[in-house]
């Protein structure tokens, strides 16, 4: 992204952003309600077009190439799709049916080959118990991991995951960043971008950070170097202290002495 830039109305939802990804980079994109993470992550997904600058996705400029060519190279799990799956629908099916591009089954014939992929991603996200269940009896951390797995079915170059975590128990979240931890440290996996809100969900083996605020960059890079205090209190406009134990980081408002 070159100077990139989104506005709707008189509101400027991003505004000169510069963002690279590589192919092997694992990024978390950081920020508090408001700061443009969907937005950016939508531009992401070639579901958005900026009113600024030039967006490059996966080599192909946004505004040239067809989107619905690029999509399908593309894996996308957000609450905006989890809302539209039928309750109804058998989770194998939820996963499988992304080789068409498509929510629920309907005429698509899909050989041994296809369902054999959608078995062992589910059973790589800890559904394969779960495969003939229908989707609306499953939890939410159950349907997070479902969507993931229907994410990654089309074998996409871009892994684009938005809040996973949110709305899920402690358990529940605790088991779904320990298996995106084991995807990012697959190095077959596609390049990822996760956005969160909480420091607490970002899974280890994730290399990069983007920090957002107010639609801006606040600062970008290793994720070592970006993830501060310093930082984080810029990005959420408080004063906030962070705390690292083994690979897991933690946030709390500062407290005086």
């Amino acid at each position: 992204m070159s100077e990139v830039g989104v506005r709707r109305g008189t509101t400027n939802l991003l505004s000169g952003v510069n963002w690279s990804v590589e192919l092997d980079e694992r990024w978390v994109i950081l920020g508090a309600n408001g700061a443009g993470k969907t937005t950016l992550l939508r531009l992401a997904a070639a579901e958005l077009h900026p009113s600024t600058g030039e967006v490059h996705v996966l080599g192909e400029r946004l505004g040239r190439v067809d989107v619905f060519e690029l999509r399908p190279r593309i894996g996308f799990c957000s609450a905006a799709l989890l809302a539209r799956v039928p309750g109804t629908e058998r989770v194998l099916d939820v996963v499988v049916s992304a080789g068409y591009a498509v929510l629920g089954r309907w005429r698509e014939d899909y050989d041994s080959l296809d369902t054999g992929r959608a078995t062992e991603l589910c059973k790589a996200l800890g559904i394969a118990h779960l495969t003939d269940r229908l989707f609306g009896t499953l939890s939410e951390g159950e349907r997070k991991r479902a969507l993931i797995a229907r994410a990654l079915m089309t074998d996409p170059e871009l892994l684009l995951l938005d809040e996973p975590a949110a709305g899920l128990d402690l358990g529940g979240r605790e088991d779904l960043v320990s298996r995106l931890s084991e995807l990012a440290r697959d190095p077959d996996a596609p390049a990822t971008i996760l956005v969160t809100h909480h420091v607490e969900e970002i899974p280890p083996g994730f290399t990069h950070l983007l920090l957002l605020s107010d639609g801006g960059v606040v600062a970008q890079g290793l994720l070592d170097d970006v993830l501060t205090s310093e930082n984080l209190s810029t990005a959420f406009g408080q004063d906030l202290e962070l705390d690292r134990l083994g690979d897991r980081y933690f946030a709390r408002r500062a407290t005086s002495d």
